[in-house]
């Protein structure tokens, strides 16, 4: 019988596409096959995240939950991945010890040989180091189910936000060959993906090698759109510092790379994006976004925001809206700032109160949530070419498919749409999606 493995993950983008390798390689090692519940795995990973608040508690809260089923079954493997799992290392071990395996993300791919090892020599397996990229190396082709999937294009970052843990717990950047990308977005085409979205922390920041030279993102974005069965290109995310004019070129070139771009700005404060040391300033910040909108009129864009940064003044909040209000964006991530230990604004003296902070939150995400649905409620009429996902979240009859724009569709239509794009015509804005009616329905009448 294969064995379960169990799969938490918590965070990002990245840290989904790692945990789907994870599961590749133990399924290429062991045969193993998902399972939604703990109590029936063989193997149980968590792929943890260091950027939100209280992390390494919440990972230990977690743990804790599976002491009783480690005493009921000493065969039961339990491993740490991700960013916890490097920043805290051994310290896993002494606190949780029936922890068998501990595991940064660049090491991902050896975790057959640490649970091989566990298993030998009876004590818990640590490997946090960075070993560049050699796991892109070692990792078994993907299994894919649908037609769109992520391709992590490099690792780490070198920015060294004054807030963030990132470089600390995945190393500073380095990109995959050009040649290595290429292999696998072919692979991915020919099992049907029609779809890929390129990852990395800075994703912007690639710098693969091709022969002797160095290629850019804008590159390879037009190499893939030359690719066969690759409809659409997305990337995410970007730093606003190494939005060049090559790539803000690109979108007005290759109609493949999609009218959506996440692009983080943090805050609309010079003074606070300094003190985050976020490298550019509202004036820069704005000049990419109305470059890439000259050149792809109707770019939907998504953005990053830090409320409550040490120091910001109720006029470095009020210039953050009026961002938003000039710029006007589609979704964000926004959260109250929590200092991350290790960090240099960890130690930044911070004296407005929570409750003044959620408040600027509440009042930032209503601003951008109603900029939004403005947005959709003028797609309304309009017909929308869409990737369709599978079943409607809420209404399983239904199907959800995503716009290039990056916004979710719920309509009517058959199970073999899924996997292909469907043109649909948007019938009306609800609270976080769209609604829409399948236009081939109307033919089949």
């Amino acid at each position: 019988m294969a064995k379960k493995l169990y799969i938490r993950s918590f965070g990002c983008q990245m840290n989904d596409y790692d945990s789907e390798k994870m599961a590749d390689v133990l399924h290429a090692a062991y045969g193993t096959e998902a399972t939604d519940s703990p109590d029936d795995a063989d193997i149980i990973l968590f792929n943890t995240c260091s950027v939100r608040e209280n992390a390494q508690e919440r990972v230990f809260h977690h743990l804790g939950r599976l002491r009783q089923l480690k005493e009921g079954r000493p065969d039961l493997v339990i491993g740490v991945g991700g960013c916890v799992a490097s920043q805290e290392g051994e310290t896993i071990v002494r606190r949780a010890p029936y922890v068998d395996v501990v595991f940064g993300p660049q090491t991902l791919h050896r975790l057959p040989q640490l649970i091989e090892d566990r298993r030998s020599s009876g004590l818990p397996q640590i490997d946090i180091s960075f070993p560049s990229i050699e796991k892109f190396d070692h990792l078994p082709h993907a299994r894919v189910e649908g037609g769109a999937a992520f391709v992590s294009i490099m690792e780490g970052c070198s920015k060294f936000c004054s807030f963030c843990i990132v470089p600390y717990t995945r190393g500073e950047e380095v990109s995959r060959p050009i040649e290595d990308v290429l292999t696998e977005v072919a692979g991915l085409a020919a099992q049907g993906v029609k779809e890929v979205t390129l990852l990395g922390q800075n994703v912007n920041a690639y710098r693969g090698r091709l022969a002797d030279a160095e290629v850019d993102l804008a590159f390879l974005i037009e190499t893939l759109a030359e690719m066969p069965g690759i409809l659409r290109i997305r990337f995410t995310t970007s730093h606003p510092r190494e939005m060049t004019a090559r790539l803000i070129e690109v979108y007005g070139r290759v109609p493949k790379l999609v009218s959506h771009l996440h692009l983080p700005v943090q805050s609309g404060s010079d003074r606070v994006l300094a003190a985050m040391k976020r490298g550019y300033t509202v004036l820069e910040y704005k000049s990419i976004v109305r470059r890439l909108r000259a050149v792809r009129p109707g770019l939907s864009l998504s953005s990053d925001f830090i409320v409550g940064f040490p120091g910001e003044s109720d006029a470095d909040f009020e210039a953050t809206l009026e961002l938003v209000d000039e710029l006007g964006f589609s979704d964000s991530y926004s959260f109250v700032y929590s200092p991350r230990p290790g960090t240099p604004a960890a130690a930044l003296a911070d004296d407005t109160s929570r409750e003044v902070k959620e408040e600027r939150l509440a009042r930032l995400q209503q601003k951008i949530e109603a900029q939004d649905l403005a947005a959709r409620k003028r797609m309304a009429g309009g017909v929308e070419r869409v990737l369709v996902e599978g079943p409607a979240r809420k209404n399983p009859t239904d199907l959800a498919g995503r716009t290039a724009c990056n916004r979710v569709v719920n309509f009517a239509g058959p199970a073999r749409l899924i996997g292909g794009y469907a043109e649909v015509e948007i019938t009306a804005a609800m609270a976080h999606t769209l609604r829409g009616e399948w236009l081939e329905a109307r033919e089949d009448a």
